[in-house]
């Protein structure tokens, strides 16, 4: 479908003149709070069973929103003393957003939305924010210094709905028309936020009501932008005639106002307003398939906001803003369904054929690989995945399996103090399985390493998933921060039928981390039963390059110089956004890996390492014989696992070392 206007009249600029040299975009006050998504779509919300977390709240997923665009945005608001309001704050802060005046408010809770997908039109939504942290927003919240620091305010309605909220909000516009802030108020009309509706219904979008109107009203001339649907505006002009409520609130304010009309796009009302809605500036909506509309008019302002805050003519706003709307309505999400600017741009270019985002590959893997995420330019990575190696040992000392658990919550133990130690913080990380490291997965996680666990059942070729085929079910368990790890033994000249179901299983493990959002390690060894030839790791991979699969991580044995540079121009060529190349360690000698570091170091993808059985097996050994005690099974370890990391941070340094001598030259 055409992106082109549908107006007789001229694009005009917005004329926003911003005060030059801000050190924020725009500042987001209003709600702040913790979506639970229902993921039974088609269900009504007492029969849904389970749930997605999401960062939520309207000012909240704009802020969201607009950082993700690459805008420089803060949130000013109250979260509870409890892991809610953390999630919150570390959600915003991972996409940039400034989060230093988001106040912990230690006897409130942070507010909760429930809602449920039943279809395109309904959605049961219940809000659980009596006496929450964000409406307890107080005066002394709103600094004036911070609020100067910005280019603009944006302020939802519903926080001019308590006395409370309403002089806290009144103080920092005030702030900012004192300091040539631009204001902007998102209506967001919510009837039972404003005490209209039963407690249950937070799906009721409009009710007509004097008292709310009139309370609107009175705040309407505080801003320069005011954005709305149809019915917000009706709500807020006191008319269910969408151009008499507009020609009210004309009346009362000269902002330059914007109604969102959803599928049919949205009208810039810059000064009089028309007969009709297609008289002012209108600009067409993008068609596509509906998941959930909650959310997407934030996205819509957040993109408006782009070009906004940039100076950008109205077409170029409306045209980001429906584009933005677009992409959220077609996904579960709301503030993680927003599109950063590499998947604006190409979805601008390809919005006539998508119909479906959802189902456009390339669009969802640049929403996937684009946004924000931790970086790991260097991983030192203490792998102890192995399963059928530990149980060989505890057969060997004549003990039992159940204390294999005990000695892999020691060996993460031992990666804490190798931390401290070499002060490897961001840097370090474990491979674990759940077969036998359970409890020791749990212990790493949250601790801010780099962790993988491991997926493979040990030896199948052709390959199998430790819990059975459904791995995809497997993963909707595990933390999101942990990195799904398999081995495979992958040749690209196997016989037709093993390659086939080999990649079929690949296959259906990048589909199942495409699903649940985590990230993918391939480690791929070819079988030493088939020829070995110098391309034959590089042809395993372009193959599966061929097949889209792309996974974050790679994990390969030593390979030499000239190798590493194939490697490192197919990375380039195929997948930019790989995340690196790890070496793996197969029991080798120390000497043995740090001539496979060496041979890695002008690599320009290989990030580090990931090495088992040269660190653990023989203190592992002989602590499961009881000729060791736990501290010396622990500091044994780490002798080796620092050994290593020296190592290999020494034939980096050579690298730098190399690099300047050729600077200086």
């Amino acid at each position: 479908m055409s992106l082109a206007h549908t107006t007789p009249h001229t694009s005009t600029s917005l004329s926003s003149r911003f005060v030059p040299d801000r050190p924020l975009d725009i500042i987001c006050i209003g709600r702040l709070a913790v979506d639970l998504y229902a993921q039974q779509v088609g269900a009504p919300l007492a029969d849904v069973t389970s749930f997605a977390k999401y960062l939520g709240g309207s000012s909240a997923n704009i802020a969201f929103g607009c950082a993700r665009l690459g805008l420089k945005s803060a949130m000013l608001a109250r979260v509870g003393d409890e892991q809610n309001g953390q999630f919150l704050k570390a959600a915003l802060a991972a996409e940039g957003c400034d989060v230093s005046h988001v106040t912990v408010d230690p006897e409130r809770l942070t507010a909760l939305v429930m809602l449920g997908l039943k279809d395109k039109e309904t959605f049961p939504l219940i809000f659980y924010r009596d006496n929450c942290a964000d409406m307890a927003l107080a005066p002394e919240d709103i600094d004036e210094t911070f609020i100067a620091s910005s280019k603009a305010l944006l302020i939802t309605g519903t926080h001019f709905s308590t006395p409370q909220v309403h002089r806290s909000s009144s103080l920092a516009l005030a702030y900012a028309r004192r300091h040539q802030v631009r204001t902007v108020l998102d209506i967001d009309y919510r009837p039972v936020l404003w005490g209209l509706t039963g407690k249950g219904d937070g799906e009721t979008r409009f009710i007509a009501n004097g008292d709310v109107s009139q309370h609107l009203q009175g705040i309407l001339g505080h801003f320069d932008l005011v954005v709305g649907t149809e019915e917000e505006f009706m709500i807020a002009g006191g008319s269910e005639d969408i151009i008499a409520a507009l020609r009210t609130v004309r009346g009362l304010t000269n902002a330059t106002l914007v109604v969102k009309r959803g599928p049919l796009g949205c009208t810039v009302l810059h000064d009089v307003i028309p007969e009709t809605l297609e008289q002012g500036f209108h600009y067409q909506g993008v068609q596509v398939e509906v998941l959930n509309v909650l959310g997407a008019g934030d996205a819509f302002i957040s993109g408006f906001l782009k070009g906004w805050l940039n100076n950008e003519d109205d077409e170029s706003c409306c045209r980001y803003a429906n584009a933005c709307g677009a992409l959220v309505v077609s996904r579960h999400a709301c503030a993680p369904a927003m599109p950063g600017p590499m998947e604006l741009d190409y979805f601008l270019q390809h919005a006539a054929s998508l119909q479906r985002p959802d189902r456009d590959a390339h669009l969802q893997r640049l929403h996937r690989v684009t946004v924000r995420r931790q970086q790991w330019d260097e991983v030192n990575v203490f792998a102890f995945d192995h399963r059928n190696q530990f149980f060989e040992l505890a057969l060997e000392a004549g003990v039992s399996q159940e204390r294999l658990p005990q000695l892999k919550r020691l060996l993460v133990q031992a990666v804490a103090e190798t931390e401290q130690a070499a002060g490897v913080q961001g840097k370090i990380g474990v491979l674990i399985d759940d077969r036998y490291g359970q409890d020791a997965l749990n212990a790493a996680t949250g601790r801010g390493w780099w962790v993988g666990r491991a997926v493979e059942l040990p030896l199948s070729n052709p390959l199998e998933f430790d819990f059975g085929r459904s791995i995809g079910t497997h993963l909707q368990t595990w933390p999101q921060e942990q990195v799904v790890k398999c081995l495979v033994q992958f040749h690209p000249d196997d016989t037709v039928d093993k390659r086939l179901e080999q990649e079929a299983q690949i296959r259906a493990l990048y589909d199942a981390v495409q699903r649940s959002g985590h990230d993918l390690l391939l480690e791929i060894i070819p079988p030493k039963s088939l020829p070995q030839e110098e391309n034959t790791v590089l042809r395993a991979l372009k193959r599966l390059y061929n097949l889209g699969i792309y996974p974050e991580w790679w994990k390969l044995e030593s390979m030499s110089a000239r190798q590493w540079d194939a490697i490192d121009r197919l990375i380039a060529e195929r997948d930019p956004y790989c995340r690196g190349v790890v070496l793996l360690g197969l029991a080798a000698p120390v000497e043995e890996l740090a001539a496979g570091f060496a041979a890695s170091r002008h690599s320009k993808t290989c990030r580090g390492f990931m090495v088992g059985r040269t660190i653990f097996h023989e203190p592992s050994k002989r602590w499961l014989q009881g000729q060791i005690d736990d501290a010396t099974l622990i500091r044994e370890v780490r002798q080796t696992f620092e050994q290593l990391i020296g190592i290999w941070r020494q034939s980096r340094d050579g690298q730098v070392s190399q690099a300047k001598k050729k600077e200086a030259a």
